[in-house]
């Protein structure tokens, strides 16, 4: 398969909040500008070095692309265009912190091709927002959300968290509340995950993190799915909901473990059966650029059996789960040969379920699941 689809990092973010381990950074407008320099030569060498079809979905992702101000996001869009052709209603999307948007700079990335825009929330309560690190407040989510419908965006991801410090369940109640009474047409919600090398993980360490207890957590993972359902979101993968027609095309390219390309500092990239990592470090990132290469640092080929242990751990994310004919198509085996005593004791305790089709994961095992995952690691 040649790849269709395209991430490009923004490493660049207003600051740096406290559970986040992503390659961000806050820097200034003038290294913006020298970034954009060294992204327009990555992006021009990639696609005339790579074999590529034209681009289904391209996925801007951070830190926070739209810290770009109108002109450098200008300038960002224009760089797509100039080294990749897109097909004919290509999935754009960007992500967005709320307060990094106006008017201006939504036109433009409207005019550019974005059709689709996600935006960090993460909670709707002030005090929770403040122990994440984040500098926004609802009131901002409000406006900066007007502004995106008013600039005619018809396609609005909202993230969600759970699980936060000091979060009850009642109060991430309130937060679906006030985010369903909104109506995006889809919602990313997930459960904190303390990451090595963050803040949170040095207070965890020294019992200064006070996260709710694990009862607590599964219950409100219970209330997302349940409140979003009754509002009509389709549960389609397990941190991600969507209303008819606006699933997001790109991610489902990371799920069903196909190629797709990437640029930026510290993007990972699968091409031919090859993961690749750039260099994460802007300054390295910019040097490498200018000497006329692409600054990867490291390859890895997969192996057979690697891949169809992958296939089968993400695609087991998505609620549709894994068919047995694109199984065997992808690897020229039948599922049932390779894993077939694995998803029989899966099955047997009610955390998959198997039809005519393929198989998938059962509700009770949605919260549970990378206990699911980990049984098909068997290489």
């Amino acid at each position: 398969m040649m790849p269709s689809s395209l991430y490009i990092h923004i490493p660049f973010c207003a600051s740096k909040c406290y559970y986040c381990d992503f390659n961000s950074y806050v820097s200034t407008g003038e290294v913006m500008d020298r970034y954009l320099d060294a992204l327009d030569i990555e992006m021009g060498i990639l696609s005339r070095e790579m074999n590529w079809e034209p681009l289904q979905t391209v996925f801007f992702g951070g830190g926070t692309p739209t810290m770009f101000d109108t002109r450098q996001s200008e300038r960002m869009m224009n760089i797509l265009h100039r080294h990749f052709r897109l097909a004919e209603e290509a999935e754009i999307s960007v992500e967005a912190n709320p307060g990094t948007v106006n008017a201006e700079k939504l036109q433009v990335l409207r005019e550019g091709g974005v059709n689709r825009l996600s935006f960090g929330v993460q909670s709707f309560h002030d005090a929770i927002l403040k122990k994440l690190g984040r500098l926004h407040d609802s009131l901002t989510v409000y406006h900066s959300y007007e502004k995106a419908r008013q600039a005619g965006f018809s396609s609005i991801n909202l993230d969600l968290m759970f699980g936060l410090p000091g979060q009850t369940v009642e109060i991430f109640s309130d937060s679906l509340r006030r985010m369903t009474e909104l109506a995006p047409e889809h919602i990313s919600a997930y459960s904190l995950k303390v990451e090595e090398g963050t803040p949170f993980a040095v207070w965890q360490e020294r019992g200064k993190l006070h996260l709710p207890p694990e009862e607590d957590d599964l219950a409100m993972y219970n209330l997302l799915m349940e409140t979003l359902e009754a509002h009509g979101y389709g549960m389609y993968e397990i941190s991600n909901f969507a209303k008819n027609g606006h699933e997001c095309r790109h991610n489902k390219v990371y799920w069903r473990n196909e190629p797709y390309l990437a640029a930026g500092a510290g993007a990972h990239g699968y091409v031919n059966h090859v993961r690749y990592v750039v260099e994460s470090s802007v300054p390295a990132y910019i040097e490498g650029c200018q000497a006329g290469k692409r600054p990867v640092v490291e390859q890895e080929a997969i192996p057979e059996a690697i891949r169809r242990e992958d296939t089968m751990i993400l695609g087991l994310r998505m609620l549709e789960g894994v068919r047995f004919a694109r199984f065997q198509e992808r690897h020229g085996i039948e599922m049932r040969d390779l894993f077939g005593d694995i998803t029989s004791r899966l099955e047997q305790r009610g955390l998959l379920v198997r039809d005519e089709v393929g198989v998938r994961l059962s509700r009770q095992a949605l919260p549970i699941a990378n206990e699911v995952f980990s049984a098909f690691l068997i290489s």
